[in-house]
Formats: structure tokens, sequence, C-alpha cells
């Protein structure tokens, strides 16, 4: 019996397979390569003198910094090159990104679902081959309508997918571990920030922009699709492993003791019906709409504040080593403290920020200013991907996570477009930025009320598994 129903779960995957062609063609590697417990490859992975879950966190490393051509601190530096030659203006370039940012934001989803069916391993390896294709395609833009679809697809892809992707996978191979774990991985993307966008100058400056966009293609099919073929594992479960390297025996029954983690894993029905589930939805817009739309106007704010492009270069550097620091912080402390009251602190240092940008007219005070709006969004960033398994656990979290990253990346599309707007009427950044200072302190108040949710206990079951 127990082998009917193995078949027909099969049957039932390679029909599933087959509605997605890219997923079946890379499910097919994921049948050679992958093992089932009672397989001897186990014996490679439990041999390795280190938990394998670090090998996972460096590859969701490698995934949050080649997302780079996604994020708006890469599209950015395409901005003034792209309208020069193609002959835009500025608004209808922050238009096509803001509408092609809410439109993939749609999408994330739908990848979601497809996270807690297929696994990060096929998932990381099928994005990887559309985000680059996508990459590629932009260099050839010709028009607006090109140019929209190519940042849908970026966006979903990039931005949305791969950071979803790699938080996900950390999640599921880290529980006790996770604050640590989320703070290490999250400094690929700070790193991320201070090298990319120079790589990219330099091939503006050599190659021009088109073919800027398509080397940037091949280095996200040269990194990111080994890594998902050779590197990715499903969970620790998967191998026979446990989450942050807990040892058992491979064949010892799965008792109440062993599972109790899974009863406390919410689906994303379930969650939804709770008011945490929507408060910390809420909270996690200032980070992106705030922190992505003054990272797209971040030269012209300078330049209108008197300074010289140069120091807006230097001061966006210079925020990333305050990013890592501020990951580092909120991941010691994620671990230790309860994850809403760092979130709370991280949206009342953005607010003070903001504050801070207003009279901003020195040298001293625009590094203070880079320094302040780093290190909140390493607090924030990490923090976020921490608390939402932490809350609601490992196994639907690909779903949950999936609802999550379509709010942050719809509210990372509403930050750049009404920036430009009020600057167009006002010709001042100060306008914007009183009126979105209002935001991360509310979202400061309702982090401290998001506590965790909990669940009614299920009936106890005396044991899973062969009876000893």
């Amino acid at each position: 019996m127990a082998e009917i129903h193995c078949n027909t779960a099969s049957k039932r995957g390679e029909r599933r397979d087959n509605r997605l062609p890219i997923l079946g063609w890379v499910s097919k590697i994921r049948f050679v390569n992958s093992v089932t417990p009672s397989q001897p490859k186990f014996s490679l992975l439990r041999r390795i003198p280190f938990y394998y879950g670090w090998i996972i966190l460096i590859a969701g490393g490698l995934t949050i910094f080649t997302s780079a051509p996604g994020q708006t601190y890469v599209v950015s530096v395409f901005i003034d090159p792209m309208i020069d030659d193609l002959g835009w203006s500025r608004n209808l370039y922050s238009s096509l990104y803001t509408g092609g940012s809410l439109t993939a934001a749609l999408a994330v989803p739908f990848i979601g679902r497809m996270l807690d069916r297929f696994g990060g391993r096929i998932m990381l390896t099928s994005v990887a081959i559309a985000f680059g294709a996508a990459t590629v395609l932009i260099g050839s833009v010709a028009s607006p309508i090109h140019l929209f679809l190519g940042f849908v697809a970026i966006r979903a892809l990039g931005q949305g997918s791969l950071q979803l992707i790699s938080s996900t996978l950390v999640a599921m191979w880290f529980v006790h571990r996770r604050g640590r774990a989320m703070a290490l991985m999250a400094l690929a993307s700070p790193l991320s920030q201070a090298a990319f966008p120079i790589l990219v100058f330099s091939l503006i400056s050599a190659w021009g922009w088109r073919s800027a966009w398509v080397i940037l293609g091949a280095i996200i099919w040269v990194v990111l699709i080994p890594v998902g073929i050779l590197l990715v594992r499903r969970s620790p479960e998967s191998v026979g492993l446990l989450p942050d390297g807990v040892t058992r025996p491979m064949n010892s029954p799965r008792t109440q003791s062993n599972i109790s983690s899974e009863d406390n894993d919410w689906t994303l029905s379930e969650a939804a019906r709770t008011r945490t589930f929507w408060m910390l939805l809420f909270v996690g817009t200032p980070l992106s709409m705030i922190g992505t739309g003054l990272t797209f106007h971040h030269v012209d704010l300078f330049v209108t504040k008197g300074f010289e492009v140069g120091l807006a270069a230097g001061v966006l550097s210079f925020m990333a080593p305050m990013a890592l620091l501020g990951t580092m912080v909120a991941g010691f402390l994620s671990d230790r403290l309860p994850n809403r009251y760092i979130m709370a602190g991280g949206h009342l240092l953005l607010a003070t920020t903001l504050v801070w940008a207003l009279p901003m007219s020195s040298i001293w005070q625009a590094f203070v200013y880079g320094g302040m709006m780093g290190f909140a969004q390493g607090v924030m960033m990490t923090t976020t991907n921490v608390i939402w398994p932490n809350y609601f656990g490992r196994t639907h979290i690909g779903s949950i996570r999936g609802v999550v990253s379509t709010v942050m990346v719809a509210s990372s599309a509403m930050g750049p477009l009404p920036i430009s707007f009020l600057f167009a009427m006002t010709n001042d950044y100060n306008t914007p930025i009183m009126i979105f200072m209002g935001l991360p302190v509310a979202t400061a108040v309702v982090s401290l009320l998001a506590v965790a949710p909990r669940k009614t206990a299920p009936p106890v079951r005396a044991e899973i598994g062969p009876a000893s």
C-alpha cells in the first residue's frame, strides 16, 4: 500500500512539473542528485565535519548578493545613461519603474507557493535562469513598454523571488540560531550594495549601458545556477539532518518531542486570520517605501542640498558598512530579545534619520545621515527575516513570505514616484521627507503591539513511526 501511495504521489509530482516546463526540467536534476532517507548518499552530508546549514547560509548569501540587478541601487545607476540615450524624462523612467514594481508584486505570492511545493533547489535554479534572461533582454530595450516589462521581470525575480528564496532556505535550516544565521546571510546585502554600483558604473563607462545589462545577466547565470544545482537542499530533514545541526539517530522514531515544533507551524490562511499577521505587514512598509525612495533619488537629493556628486557617492558607500553593523547587532539581539522590540527600535532610528536629513548642510551631517540610514536598514532587514518564521513556523513560510514580499515590493514601488512628483512641484526634497516622517513613528508603535500569535494546542499524539 505504501508503494502505491508513493507511486501515486510521484505521478502527481510529474503532472505538476509538466504544467511548469522550467520547473519540470530542473526537477530532473533534483531527482538525479537528491536522495531519500533510505539511500546511502546521506552519509556524505552527515560525514561533513560541520553542519550543512552553513553551506545553505553561504548559498543564501550568494543569492542575495547576486540579486543586485533587480535592486534599486543598481537600477538607479542606469537612470542618467538610459534617459540621455533614449531621450526620455526622469518622470517617465520613475513611472515605468513604479508600475513595473507594482506589477511584479502580484507574482511573488505565486513564487512563495511554488517554493513550498518544489523547494529551494528547483526554485532557485529556475528563477536564476529566468532572471538572467530578463536582465540580458533589458539591454535591447527600445520602447517604454519594453522597459516596463523588463522592470516587471527583474523586480519580481530579483528583488522579490531571490530575497524570498534565500530567507526561506535559512529559516528552514536554522531555528534556535536563526537570528545569527539571518544576520550572517544578510551581510551579503550591504556588500552587494557597496560592490555592484561601482561595477555597473565601470561597465557603463567602458562598454555602454546596453552591454552592462547583458554582462549582469551573464553574472547571474554563472553564479546562481551552479549554486542552485550543487549546493542547495530543500531542508535538513530532506537529507537526514535536523535544524541547527541537532543530532538524532537516522532510524529513531519521531516522537511527540521530535515534532513539537511542527505544531507551531501556521498555514497562510491560518496566519491571515491573526491580527499579528496584518500588523507585521504594515510594519514592513517603511523600510521598502522610504529606503527605496530615498536611495532612488539619493544623488539628486544631495545635489539639491548643495553637495557634490562625489560626496553623494561617498555617503552611499558609507551606508554599506553601517548596514553591516546594524545587521550584526540585530542578529545578536534577535536570539535574545523579543523581535518586536528590535523592530520598533529600527523604525524609531529611521524616523530620526528623516528628521536629521531636513537641515543637512555640512559634510559631517551628510555622513551621520548615511550612517543612521544604513544602520536602520540593517536592523530592520535582519529582524524582518527572523520574526516571520519565529512567529509562524517553517512548514508554510514560503507561502507566508510570498505575501510579505508582495507587500514589500509594492511598498518599494510607492517610494520613488511620489518623491519625484513632490519634488517636481516644490523643487525641494524636504517636503516628501516630512510627509513620510510619520510612517516609521506609527510602525514603531504597531511593532510593540505585534505579539507572537498563539495556536490552540492540538491533541497529543502518542507516537509517530515504528513502535519500539
